[in-house]
């Protein structure tokens, strides 16, 4: 039997298209050779012609928020307390409460690539999905939403791209055990230039993140910003997206893969 690791991250990277301009990050490279003076503030008396090749080391000066980068969303998030449909409300999970077995699970992927940009997935889009594929959900199973957001990262149009996933598909998928759902767009939600939109016309605020605020009913989390979602079948592999463990904060960076048993 041999492991193959699939990668459904994005890079962390400047001056690309992959949030809206208020929320881009910001990285600074600094070479081997502006770092002489970093290392003489250890070792004083050094000159770059005592280090080999007159070189330092490399590094990089990072400005980001947690919702930068391929990412997994704590109920926190989303509502200050979760459960509500479950014998009452409780204070939210943080990232760094999440428990770990969340995080390595068997994968199912839903292919909603069909769907226009601004379509809201409902209930039964997922039901008719599952039945299309043939599988029936498990508890604690990791849900993968392929949209046309996908193939659009890095592009002007990537964060209005892709369907959304509405509130009763999320519950949908809460309802039944699944407690970390993924998608390749840059929300869970619909654009929110669409539902923006939506909420001219009918002034209704239930819309409105209706697929995160379905965590105050039943604490999940979800992985935003996946990537390669293409090269997945439906089922029949492992899904690892440990975040990273930042203290009682509402998002941390992961490295998502995909893992097959060939």
């Amino acid at each position: 039997m041999t492991r193959r690791i699939v990668d459904i991250s994005i890079p962390l990277e400047s001056d690309v298209a992959s949030d809206p301009p208020l929320a881009l990050p910001k990285i600074q490279y600094l070479r081997h050779d502006q770092t002489i003076d970093r290392i003489r503030s250890f070792f004083p008396g050094l000159e770059a012609s005592d280090l080999p090749d007159s070189a330092g080391w490399a590094l990089e000066k990072v400005e980001i928020t947690t919702h930068n980068g391929t990412h997994l969303d704590a109920p926190y998030h989303f509502h200050p307390t979760m459960d509500h449909a479950l014998g009452g409300p409780k204070p939210a999970m943080t990232i760094d409460q999440v428990p770990l077995d969340w995080c390595f699970q068997p994968g199912v992927k839903l292919d909603f690539r069909h769907f226009p940009a601004g379509y809201v997935a409902t209930a039964h889009d997922v039901e008719d999905e599952l039945k299309r594929i043939g599988h029936t959900l498990k508890p604690l199973e990791i849900v993968l939403v392929n949209t046309a957001a996908g193939t659009r990262y890095g592009e002007a149009d990537y964060v209005d791209s892709g369907c959304g996933m509405g509130r009763d598909a999320t519950l949908y998928l809460t309802e039944r055990g699944v407690r970390v759902t993924g998608i390749d767009g840059w929300s869970w939600d619909a654009p929110f230039s669409y539902t923006a939109q939506r909420y001219a016309v009918d002034r209704d605020p239930k819309i409105i993140w209706e697929g995160h605020k379905a965590g105050r009913d039943i604490g999940y989390c979800h992985l935003e910003k996946l990537h390669n979602l293409e090269a997945l079948p439906p089922d029949g592999f492992m899904v690892s997206c440990f975040p990273v463990k930042v203290k009682a904060a509402s998002a941390g960076w992961t490295r998502a893969v995909a893992i097959f048993e060939d």
